[in-house]
């Protein structure tokens, strides 16, 4: 009893209790969080993993790197997830053709729905991050478009306007209409933040309100216009405005008609006295 009263008054037991605490420690999170992301790890297909870095060679790595670790161009990829890949390459935003403040939309797609998923699932296999969701996950069978518009109104409408139809921001950027955007992108977008938005992870907005969303944008975008021309349903400033020019304008042509009338007419008078 006394040897181990002895070695626990000893100048090293202190270090030693701590040392022997944080091995056991991490050995513990090691095999619980090792555990959990191998379970959760998606399967990869090596051939198209290896045809999509065939494609990221000949068509990213100049900006990105050779190995997605980036460059004074373009960011590294490592860890930025299929969903990204998807979102960026399926919106036709990248290959960029310039450095710009922001990669804009672009009607015409470089690449088919095939090979954009092979080299996201390349980009997938360097580090992980989202996965490209899958078509239950953007599904909007049964969501609430209430609750979405409430969602939507909360999260989105300070820069991609009520109606989704986009506006300017700061720095020469810009929230970008989502008209054209499809469910799966827009759920993508939510996902990974590109270029100025937030990213909205599931512990923000949860899958099933993310759905409301999709629910609500695809809704908006559909509904009938019964007040005529929408204005791009970009609100009463652009309607006040237009009312305001078109106003002003329809004016401006009634005064120079009754000034040309009254010219004509002092004009005949004229001519009249001298015969």
């Amino acid at each position: 009893m006394s040897s181990i009263i002895a070695r626990r008054r000893h100048p090293a037991a202190g270090y030693a209790a701590v040392a022997g605490g944080l091995v056991v420690f991490g050995v513990l999170y090691g095999t619980l969080s090792g555990g959990g992301a191998s379970a959760a790890a998606p399967a990869q297909d090596t051939t198209q993993v290896s045809q999509g870095h065939a494609l990221f060679i000949t068509s990213c790595s100049s900006c990105h790197g050779l190995d997605a670790q980036g460059t004074s161009q373009a960011p590294s990829l490592i860890g930025a997830g299929a969903a990204a890949v998807d979102f960026q390459m399926s919106t036709g935003r990248m290959p960029a053709k310039a450095l710009t403040a922001e990669n804009e939309r672009k009607p015409q797609v470089e690449f088919n729905t095939a090979q954009i998923h092979d080299i996201a699932a390349y980009i997938a296999s360097l580090g992980g991050g989202p996965a490209i969701p899958s078509a239950e996950q953007v599904s909007t069978s049964g969501a609430d478009t209430a609750l979405g518009s409430q969602l939507f109104s909360t999260n989105c409408a300070q820069c991609h306007g009520f109606a989704g139809a986009g506006g300017a921001l700061t720095y020469g950027k810009n929230a970008p209409s989502l008209n054209a955007s499809t469910p799966t992108q827009i759920y993508e977008a939510m996902l990974t933040g590109p270029e100025a938005m937030p990213v909205f992870g599931d512990g923000t907005i949860k899958p099933a309100e993310k759905k409301d969303i999709i629910a609500y944008i695809d809704a908006t975008r559909n509904e009938a216009n019964p007040g005529g021309f929408s204005l791009g349903r970009t609100g009463t400033t652009t309607e006040g405005l237009l009312g305001w020019l078109g106003g002003l304008g329809f004016l401006v042509l009634i005064a120079m008609w009754l000034t040309a009338k009254r010219r004509d007419h002092l004009k005949a008078e004229s001519e009249q006295t001298h015969e």
